[in-house]
């Protein structure tokens, strides 16, 4: 003791810091240091999480692109596989209504061939009978300067058909 008397120090003012340091290290510890680990290992299981999660939404971006673009694909192959049904459609129908139109005109123009083949032969018989009709009047005018005189009505029309018959 008079060790710590020569150097000045106070035993029991030592012993009472020593106390003191203690306590302030177990309320230190308890209330500080403890808390602040809590804290820490908290917040580092957060980070750890939150780079998880963010490497899990990553691998489901990733999933979903892929999704999406054999989606897209799909989609473009039934789309394209859909414009060529509706393009033969289109094609089948257009080749019917040109070959319903082709009928119909040929159809047309059989009627006015028809037609007018009717019209030739009644224009025909009319010119035959028109020109009869002037064959017996220039018969009937050729007779009466032949003959001079005339002839009983009887007698001129007997020989107007005997002429037109030959």
């Amino acid at each position: 003791m008079e060790l710590f008397n020569a150097l000045g120090l106070n035993l029991k003012i030592l012993l009472a810091q020593f106390v003191n340091f203690t306590i302030f290290l177990f309320i230190l510890w308890k209330f500080a240091y403890k808390p602040m680990l809590k804290f820490l290992d908290d917040r580092k299981d957060t980070i750890e999480k939150g780079i998880t999660d963010a490497q899990k939404a990553e691998d489901r971006l990733i999933e979903l692109g892929a999704e999406k673009k054999k989606i897209l694909e799909e989609t473009l192959a039934q789309a394209k596989k859909e414009s060529k049904e509706i393009i033969e459609i289109a094609t089948k129908a257009g080749e019917e209504k040109r070959n319903m139109i082709i009928t119909k005109a040929k159809e047309e123009i059989k009627d006015i061939i028809t037609n007018e083949k009717e019209k030739i032969t009644l224009e025909r018989a009319q010119a035959i009978k028109d020109i009869k009709e002037e064959v017996t009047n220039l018969v009937i005018l050729s007779l009466e300067k032949v003959l001079k005189k005339r002839i009983d009505p009887k007698k001129n029309e007997k020989i107007i058909k005997d002429i037109i018959k030959k």
